[in-house]
Formats: C-alpha cells, structure tokens, sequence
C-alpha cells in the first residue's frame, strides 16, 4: 500500500514537474527573443525637440510569414514626455502616438510603408530588408516646440511599441490559428534629460 502511495506521489511531482517546464520554457524563450527599443537620441532643431530610436527583435519568423501571405502588419508607438518635479506625480506635456502599416504586393512583388508621423502616401520598396527597416527605424520625430520646455527643468522621455491584433474574416481565423501568437509589446523606456 505505501509503495503503491509513494509510487502515485511520485508520478504525480513528475507530472507536475514537466507542467510547470511546459510554461517556463517558452516564457523564458519569449523573454530572449523579447522586442526591444534601442539607439535612442534626442536632438533638436532651432525650434523643436526631436527624439530618434529603433525597435529590435520585432519581426519574428511568425510575422515574417504573416507578413509574407498578404497580412496587413500594424506597429503602434507611443512617445510621452514627462516634467519631472521630484515628486509622485510627473506632469505630462506631450503624448504622441502613432503607427506605421506594411503591406506585400504579391502580385507585384513589392512591400508598401505606410508611416503616419512622416510620410502622407506609403513608401514602396522592394525588399523586404528596406520594409523592417522602415517599420523599426524612427527618426526626426517632432516631441514638440522648445519654447514649450524650461532651461533648468529636469525632463523624461518614455517609449512604448507594440504589434496591433490583427482583425481577420472569421474564415481565416481557423486556418492562421498562429496569430495570436506573434504579437509583441515593449516595456517602457525611460530616458531622463535636464534642458
């Protein structure tokens, strides 16, 4: 009987064991390969506050395929500039968000940029290389006027990018199972600045 019991105990914590590296495994991929923002700058003009930044890691094999059947890719940004005061509560002074759309033309053979904070018509480009680059590559985008900031006033800059859901006719739902699979999200990133 005790035998029985340590050997259903043991079973068991096996079972459980191989649960538990079902979930962490993948998570702990995920986190590797995690989309990330990097090279961020600030400039400025004679007039404005420009900040420039990239995002990496964001095209996996799953939007490359995506990406590759016709699927309409959406990266949102989100680009917040914050008055630090040293208090609990920062005063928010600029809140800009934006998106840029890639399409491929199988039929012609080519990928369509659509970037919203910089171009009004889409950007048509032959390689798919040109394509990501446009998609991950931010560059001269207006935070705002510098008449709008204080000499001496401490400042944060915070960026967020993600990957839109993609909306799919019910038919295709059935057949790109993988969808909900291939979205990403940054986390935060900070940069503080005294004007």
């Amino acid at each position: 009987m005790i035998g029985s019991l340590f050997h259903k105990t043991n079973i068991t914590l096996k079972i459980s064991i191989a649960i538990m590296l079902f979930f962490l495994l993948p998570a702990t991929a995920l986190a590797e390969n995690q989309a990330v923002i990097e090279n961020i700058k600030l400039a400025n003009t004679r007039d404005d506050l420009l900040t420039y930044f990239d995002v990496k890691k964001a095209f996996t094999p799953k939007i490359n395929q995506a990406v590759l059947n016709g699927i309409p890719t959406t990266f949102s940004f989100y680009v917040s500039l914050y008055k630090t005061q040293g208090s609990w509560f920062d005063k928010k002074i600029a809140d800009i968000q934006f998106k840029s759309t890639l399409k491929y033309n199988a039929l012609k053979k080519n990928f369509s940029v659509l970037r919203s904070w910089k171009d009004k018509d889409a950007v048509i480009v032959q390689t798919f290389k040109e394509a990501k680059s446009l998609m991950t590559e931010i560059d001269n985008l207006k935070i705002l006027p510098l008449n709008q900031l204080t000499k001496g006033d401490k400042y944060q800059l915070r960026i967020k990018a993600k990957l839109d859901r993609v909306t799919l006719p019910l038919s295709l739902h059935y057949v790109l199972f993988f969808v909900s699979f291939w979205d990403f999200e940054t986390n935060w990133y900070l940069i503080n600045f005294i004007y």
